[in-house]
């Protein structure tokens, strides 16, 4: 039976790793979730069904199957209610699960052994347990739990029901907790197993405590970034049961998404131009939030009818959109994919421009149009759309704001100073869709709305595209 078990954790590990190679391309995206998942059922039954410990069979089918089946029925109710605006916190309330399922093995494993040594023998925990083993176990237990509440802050942050808290010194006690959960750890490993294991639960809650804490202060701006660095920590967290129970699946499972969080994370830095370390102790959205620049009294903006805008882009030879969170606020991918069409028929090459931190996640804007059935070929990544705004005749901007502010090139005060935007200045007629001229999500004023070629066209994004498309086709 473990020859066969073996080989199930060999098969799911392959299709975790062919499933992560085909998500890098959207048109293989899918399939390559559904293998990955293939492979992960193949892991879990071939776990139940065929895991043996000194002869011994799992049992317990019961509460095994009662809690897939009521994990099946959530899972799928939330996914198919779960609207586009919600994803990001969708995702990071699940990344949230797994950090926490993460560490509940590590400290199930912590629990047994301390049981066991507390009846078979006296001393220390360091005198029964080897260093690597129980290093796996904080690791898990540290790490999960860290995925765990920061999780939920940000799923609590993305939905606004959280908002940014920041104090004097916070970085300071971050750091001071840091230390104290290292200092947990150590002191638990030294503890007397005829004595009650305190300090563990202790390195568990300052643990948790840190979480909630060191995202607590992080802007909205910085969340794509630290989704994905939480992300890579439920991971790791992953990997430290696969060492713990010796299983393959988990460990490859744990590396991969480790590795992927990673190396996302450091993307999204370079996408901002800034380090980590600037993302997790400068809190750019709500310090950017407090000390927004003032409106330009002096300055005034342009606004455009949408008959003109229909003129302008009928007319046009190419136009390029840029999708931002207010189109996935307004539903209006749909709407834009008709937009994309009607264009098209009247001889206009269309292509959108999407920004690497568009949106509330990684990736926001890419899942966005995939489900409107976007051309995965008329994606444009940020380099390669700079490129085109030199040849394009207008930009139509829905709802995005900080990923198109020159001032992160003019203006060396600004809090994006240096981050890599679109430059829509280049095309020859910009025009802006939102809802008002309030600043975006990291609450900063954006001089393009004061630029010569720039034209406001306000109000909801679904309806504007619709009434859009109605004076199109008169056009």
């Amino acid at each position: 039976m473990s020859g066969i078990l073996s080989i199930c954790y060999l098969i799911a590990s392959v299709t975790f790793i062919l499933g992560l190679k085909m998500l890098s391309s959207p048109l293989t995206a899918r399939r390559g979730n559904l293998i990955a998942a293939a492979g992960m059922i193949i892991a879990i039954f071939g776990t139940i069904f065929l895991y043996e410990d000194a002869g011994k069979k799992l049992g317990n089918y019961p509460w095994i199957f009662s809690a897939i089946v009521i994990g099946i029925i959530i899972g799928t109710l939330t996914a198919k209610k779960v609207k586009m605006t919600a994803m990001p916190e969708l995702v990071s309330f699940f990344n949230g699960m797994g950090g926490a399922c993460a560490s509940l093995i590590s400290i199930v494993e912590f629990d047994y052994l301390f049981r066991a040594y507390r009846l078979l023998a006296s001393g220390n925990f360091s005198d029964m347990v080897s260093f690597g083993h129980f290093l796996a176990i904080m690791a898990g237990t540290i790490i999960g739990s860290i995925s765990f509440a920061g999780s939920m802050i940000a799923w609590g942050k993305l939905n606004g029901k959280i908002k940014d808290i920041e104090f004097k010194g916070q970085h300071l006690f971050n750091l001071i907790i840091f230390a104290l959960v290292l200092t947990g750890a150590v002191i638990t490993y030294n503890t007397n197993v005829r004595g009650v294991n305190i300090p563990f639960f202790l390195t568990l809650a300052l643990a948790l405590s840190y979480g909630v804490l060191f995202v607590l202060p992080i802007g909205g701006a910085d969340m794509p970034v630290v989704i994905s660095l939480l992300n890579s920590f439920t991971g790791v967290a992953a990997a430290c049961g696969g060492f713990l129970y010796n299983n393959k699946a988990m460990l490859t499972g744990g590396i991969l998404v480790g590795a992927a969080g990673t190396l996302l994370t450091v993307l999204m830095c370079r996408a901002m131009n800034r380090s980590l370390r600037n993302v997790l102790i400068g809190s750019f959205g709500s310090v950017a939030k407090a000390g927004a620049s003032v409106r330009r009294e002096k300055e005034t903006y342009k606004e455009i009818s949408l008959s003109d805008a229909a003129m302008v882009m009928a007319y046009a030879k190419k136009v390029l959109i840029v999708p931002g969170y207010g189109l996935a606020v307004a539903q209006a991918q749909h709407t834009c994919h008709e937009l994309e069409k009607v264009l098209e028929e009247k001889g206009v090459q269309v292509k959108y421009a999407i920004h690497p931190v568009a949106g509330r996640m990684p990736g926001h804007m890419n899942v966005l149009l995939a489900e409107a059935d976007v051309s995965y070929e008329k994606l444009l990544e940020m380099d390669d759309a700079n490129e085109e705004f030199k040849t394009t005749d207008a930009v139509l901007i829905l709802g995005a704001n900080d990923v198109v502010n020159p001032a992160a090139k003019n203006d060396p005060s600004s809090p994006i100073y240096g981050m890599p935007v679109l430059d829509v200045e280049l095309a020859k007629t910009i025009i802006v869709n939102k809802r008002s001229m309030n600043p975006g999500y990291a609450g900063i004023e954006n001089e393009l709305f004061f630029h010569p070629k720039t034209y406001m066209l306000f109000g909801d994004a679904k309806k504007v595209l619709q009434n859009l498309l109605l004076e199109l086709k008169n056009v």
